[in-house]
């Protein structure tokens, strides 16, 4: 059972799925008849069970029927669901029959130390490590973001243990172009061109020093899939499941003032935006009135190496830099943007 598939990150990855494995079964929980449609068409054979995050009952119940759940729709913030979930598998499956659930995360979690000291902008060393680091990041300060649901995986994953074999997947910026039937577009990057090319000004939220990991929605998508071959094949590696299994995807870090200075570079060359566009500092209160929660990210140090996926599935991202991927970046923005941006 695949939640999200209307989503970016879902979307994508029923695509690399079903492009390389058309011979599974699919089943996805969708919000509405007419979204269901729109999917339909992409995805005939797929079996539609209309529903939503809220709907406790069919979430558990498709939970329990299901081999593989993969959560993508609102997975790291949605308490309910994720309780559904974990209390479907276990009712579902046995130690010779076990249930896996491929969990979507995410590495705001990994914003802690910077929300909680008010730091913004400012240079940090530190960088957490899903294999040699494991213990520190599956024991991660309760009100840090996501923490609350990243738990309930974790516990069904190791109070289950027999059972329920779990994967929480655990992504920082993800850009480039979703393959998906609804929603290819994702939000921090994004958010980020759209607001140079409608205020033509380059935006720096505090220091101007924080960085972040990034992964291409491919490259994220191909994860998926690796550990969704790994569940067919019945690899129960405690390295995978489990305590263990908190996996990290990431294809290197930007520093998010270069990348705004990268993208409103490309913006006046193009012409979208005027030559040389002014810098504007922005502090939290500002950041928000300007773009929403993503341009408080910008600010925060999100820090992390992925490198159990490499060992123990040999995932290997193949996709450009979001630094080499600025330009489309950009286009795409101006593209959706149509006639809300004045020329210069």
């Amino acid at each position: 059972m695949h939640t999200g598939v209307t989503g970016y990150i879902g979307g994508d990855t029923l695509y690399a799925l079903n492009q390389k494995h058309p011979q599974w079964e699919y089943s996805a929980l969708i919000r509405t008849q007419a979204k269901a449609d729109q999917v339909k068409q992409q995805y005939p054979k797929l079996r539609i069970v209309v529903g939503d995050l809220d709907d406790s009952a069919l979430l558990k119940g498709e939970s329990a029927k299901a081999d593989i759940v993969l959560h993508t729709a609102d997975a790291s913030d949605h308490e309910g669901a994720a309780k559904a979930i974990a209390s479907g598998l276990a009712e579902g499956h046995t130690p010779s029959n076990p249930g896996f659930w491929l969990h979507t995360g995410g590495t705001g979690i990994l914003t802690y130390e910077d929300s909680k000291n008010n730091r913004l902008g400012e240079w940090s060393t530190k960088e957490y490590n899903d294999l040699s680091g494991i213990d520190e990041l599956t024991h991660l300060p309760d009100d840090a973001f996501h923490r609350n649901v990243d738990k309930i995986v974790l516990e069904a994953g190791t109070k289950y243990a027999d059972r329920v074999k779990t994967a929480l997947v655990c992504p920082p910026t993800i850009y480039g172009d979703g393959r998906g039937p609804v929603s290819p577009r994702s939000r921090q990057a994004y958010e980020m061109a759209k607001l140079i090319l409608e205020k033509r000004i380059t935006p720096i939220v505090g220091g101007g020093k924080a960085r972040w990991n990034h992964v291409h929605v491919h490259d994220l998508a191909a994860a998926f899939v690796l550990l969704a071959e790994a569940a067919v094949a019945k690899n129960m590696s405690d390295e995978i499941w489990g305590a263990r299994g908190y996996h990290l995807c990431e294809n290197g870090e930007h520093v998010w003032a270069d990348l705004a200075r990268r993208m409103s570079a490309i913006a006046a060359e193009k012409g979208y935006i005027s030559p040389n566009p002014a810098e504007k500092q922005l502090g939290k209160d500002e950041a928000l009135e300007a773009a929403g929660f993503e341009a408080v990210s910008w600010g925060w140090n999100s820090r992390g190496k992925a490198e159990r996926l490499g060992k123990f599935l040999a995932w290997e991202p193949k996709e450009k830099s979001i630094d080499e991927e600025a330009g489309r970046i950009v286009e795409a923005e101006k593209s959706r943007l149509q006639g809300k941006v004045p020329s210069s």
